[in-house]
C-alpha cells in the first residue's frame, strides 16, 4: 500500500481526492498548507505528494523546493488555469507533473499510477542484471544501478529525468520529438508536451558545464531532442 500526501487548502477538494484514492487502495494523508505537509513527511513514509500551488502560510512552490532538499518521491502539482507561470516554475524546481483544476478524478488517478510505477522502477536502487551501461564521452548511465556520472562526478536525477536520458543515450544521434519522449516516458498519449521541455531543460542544467552551449543533450529546433554522439 502506497502512502500519498494531499496538500490542498480547500477541504472539499482534499476530502474528494482522499475518498477517490482510498477507493483505489492508497493510504492518504492530508495537509492544509505546505508547513503541515512537510511535517507529515517527517512523520510518515510518503511515496507521492499531490500539492496545490496557491496555499496560505506556505505555498506549493516553496514546499516543493523544501522537500526536494531531502526527498525524491514524485510530486504532482495542482494548478488553476490562471497559474500557468507558477506551473512552469513548479516543474523547474522539482515537480514531476501537473494537473489543471478542475480535473476529472480518473485523470488524477492515471497520473498518480503512472508516477508511482516510474518511481518504484527508477527511483529506488535496482539489482544488477548484467551491466547495462551506456557511455558517450564523459557521460555514463547505468540502467541497473540507476546511476549517472559526468566526467566521473555523480549526478542526481529525478526518475523522469533519468528515463528521458536513458531513452536518448540508448539511441545516440537520433532525434526524438517531444511527443515521442512524452509517450515513451509517461506511457500515455501526448496531449500537452510542455512538461517535456521543462524536464529536458532541468536535465541539461545538471549534465552540462554550459547549458546554453550543451555538449550532450541538444535541441534540434522544430523537430525535437537528441543525445549528441561523442567522438
Amino acid at each position: 500500500m502506497y502512502n500519498i500526501l494531499v496538500v490542498e487548502d480547500d477541504r472539499e477538494i482534499r476530502d474528494g481526492i482522499e475518498i477517490f484514492l482510498k477507493s483505489q487502495g492508497y493510504r492518504v494523508f492530508q495537509a492544509e498548507d505546505g508547513i503541515r505537509g512537510l511535517e507529515l513527511m517527517k512523520e510518515n513514509e510518503i511515496h507521492l505528494a499531490i500539492v496545490d500551488i496557491m496555499m496560505p502560510r506556505m505555498d506549493g512552490i516553496t514546499m516543493t523546493m523544501r522537500l526536494r532538499e531531502t526527498y525524491d518521491f514524485p510530486v504532482i502539482m495542482l494548478s488553476a488555469k490562471s497559474e500557468e507561470t507558477d506551473k512552469v516554475v513548479g516543474l523547474n524546481i522539482g515537480a514531476d507533473d501537473y494537473v489543471t483544476k478542475p480535473f476529472a478524478p480518473l485523470e488524477l488517478l492515471a497520473r498518480v499510477n503512472s508516477q508511482l510505477r516510474r518511481y518504484m522502477k527508477f527511483g529506488l536502487p535496482q539489482p544488477a542484471q548484467g551491466g547495462r551501461r551506456y557511455v558517450e564521452g564523459g557521460l555514463e548511465v547505468d540502467e541497473d544501478t540507476v546511476e549517472v556520472t559526468v566526467d566521473g562526478n555523480p549526478v542526481k536525477l529525478t526518475p523522469i529525468e533519468f528515463k528521458i536520458l536513458l531513452l536518448l543515450i540508448k539511441h545516440p544521434g537520433r532525434v526524438f520529438s517531444a511527443e515521442e519522449i512524452y509517450e515513451s516516458v509517461w506511457n500515455e498519449r501526448a496531449v500537452n508536451t510542455d512538461t517535456v521541455m521543462v524536464h529536458v531543460r532541468n536535465l541539461r542544467e545538471k549534465l552540462e558545464i554550459n547549458p546554453k552551449n550543451p555538449k550532450y543533450v541538444k535541441v534540434v529546433w522544430g523537430v525535437g531532442y537528441k543525445l549528441e554522439k561523442q567522438k
